[in-house]
């Protein structure tokens, strides 16, 4: 019995000096990590409320700029928010002693995965930042691309939004309108327009002269500066071709053209100058037949 009491008391010994092994490791394990979880708790805190911060901050100071965009400013201050969240779990995770170095080339690669099975939903996005940033238009300006061609409606991330001249709904990737050359009829704010009417080789091309400067100097929309310029542009087959050019307000331009057109066919008519049709002269010339043989 002595020798069986005995195992029994050494085996409650060996147990209880486990036990007590095992609660010392975890109680150092708990006050080593104890620490780490509470610093990783500050660290997404702080973190979450800094990053808060700075989109706050960085909208906010995109905002001062005259003509920002609110996309590009929305977009600019959300992707500075989630760069200082991306820190922060970077931070957190190193806290607790994980390599990060491994986890980043992992994310890189995936990133570059990504990349390559969204290439064209990046190219629109690349190409929408870079309309948003250098601004070759805006909302309202009536532009014409290789592809699409109104007023614009709105400058999106991934698309840009037409109204066309006949009303219709138009959709355009931003990699095609940036790919392309873009002219903006609605950027400057004056605008040129050439009427070109020809007349009869007959007919005085000083009166011609004179009716012209009749017609722009009593229209009130056409501008004096630059000031109006009539000229002989070209001796053509048929006809005599004089120009006025004249320049006027961007947003006239399409009113103020269609005017002048419809002036001038009046004041030339009333000043008895022909505008003629295109003509050929067809010279005839007969052979005499040949003697027939005997």
């Amino acid at each position: 019995m002595d020798g069986t009491q005995e195992t029994v008391a050494n085996t409650v010994t060996g147990f209880v000096g486990v036990v007590e092994s095992v609660w010392d490791r975890a109680s150092a394990l708990i006050i080593e990590y104890s620490f780490s979880v509470v610093g990783a708790i500050l660290i997404l805190i702080i973190g979450f409320m800094v990053a808060g911060f700075v989109r706050r901050w960085v909208y906010s100071a995109l905002k001062r700029f005259r003509n920002s965009d609110e996309t590009l400013n929305l977009f600019l201050a959300k992707s500075a928010r989630y760069a200082i969240l991306i820190l922060v779990f970077v931070t957190v995770l190193t806290q607790f002693g994980v390599q990060t170095a491994s986890i980043i080339a992992a994310l890189g690669a995936a990133g570059i995965a990504i990349g390559l099975a969204l290439q064209g939903t990046l190219q629109n996005i690349a190409a929408g930042i870079m309309l948003l940033f250098l601004r070759p238009f805006q909302v309202g300006d009536f532009i014409e691309t290789q592809n699409a061609t109104g007023v614009v409606k709105e400058i999106g991330l991934f698309a840009t939004e037409f109204e066309t001249l006949d009303g219709l709904y138009l959709l355009a990737p931003n990699s095609e309108v940036w790919g392309s050359a873009v002219t903006n009829y609605s950027r400057k704010p004056k605008r040129r327009f050439d009427l070109v009417v020809g007349i009869a080789y007959d007919d005085d091309i000083n009166k011609a002269f004179a009716a012209f400067q009749s017609i722009v100097d009593g229209h009130d929309k056409v501008l004096t500066d630059p000031e109006p310029f009539i000229y002989v542009s070209n001796l053509g087959d048929s006809a005599v071709e004089v120009t006025c050019r004249v320049w006027m307000n961007t947003p006239d331009w399409w009113t103020v053209s269609r005017e002048l057109i419809k002036l001038a066919k009046e004041r030339f008519d009333a000043e008895g100058l022909s505008i003629p049709f295109p003509q050929r002269d067809v010279h005839l010339f007969s052979e005499t037949p040949a003697p027939a043989a005997a």
